[in-house]
């Protein structure tokens, strides 16, 4: 295990090799090491905490294996330098805040492993233009996209459940395709329930 907080705060620190032994990596453990920039998570890893690489904004690229099926809140809040990411297969959730503000971000696959998207899990990421959400997929979280510069998204048939605005602020989307979705309607802008009784989204046409 590496305890919560071990390297907090470690700005300096540019590389650091994980042993084969860890198998949880700890709340806030490198919180802040702006120094880093690349990390290799080993197999041994089966969790990691909340926070646990929050504001590591030099890291542009992490690797996570399938051997992790939990990933704490906010682990990545704040990487502004990540690029790319990979969700194993073995995560069935993504949590809240996951990767909150993360602006470099431009691309992310999220497995058919996934079910739930929780609240502000990409929030603030105003470099991601395309997300795929796959047909796992039943819940999505408030705001999970909120500020993202996607410009279409396709909610699958899976999906019974989103909560309020989830896509506030994306100012470039343009089409919300819920075709083959039985719960939600799409119509003159307004994403809905199938029994209009909620409208989830109103879409912004300027």
């Amino acid at each position: 295990t590496i305890r919560e907080g071990a390297f907090h705060g470690c700005a300096r620190l540019t590389s650091i090799v994980i042993p084969n032994s860890v198998t949880y990596i700890g709340f806030s453990a490198f919180d802040g090491c702006n120094g880093l920039k690349s990390i290799t998570i080993p197999n041994s890893v089966t969790s990691i905490g909340k926070e646990a690489f929050e504001d590591c904004k030099g890291m542009t690229s992490i690797t996570i294996p399938d051997t992790v099926s939990s990933i704490g809140e906010g682990a990545f809040f704040k990487c502004e330098g990540l690029v790319t990411v990979t969700i194993p297969s073995s995560i069935t959730s993504i949590s809240r805040n996951l990767f909150s503000e993360c602006t470099g971000l431009t691309s992310v696959v999220i497995p058919n492993s996934v079910t739930e998207i929780g609240g502000w899990a990409f929030e603030g990421c105003s470099g991601l233009k395309s997300v795929t959400i796959p047909d796992s997929v039943q819940e999505i979280g408030c705001c999970a996209f909120f500020g993202c510069q996607i410009a279409s998204i396709k909610i699958p048939k899976s999906v019974i459940s989103i909560d309020g605005n989830p896509f506030a602020e994306c100012e470039n989307l343009n089409e919300i395709d819920v075709s083959g979705n039985s719960n939600l309607l799409f119509v003159d802008g307004l994403l809905m329930d199938s029994k209009m009784t909620q409208i989830i989204y109103c879409l912004d046409r300027k």
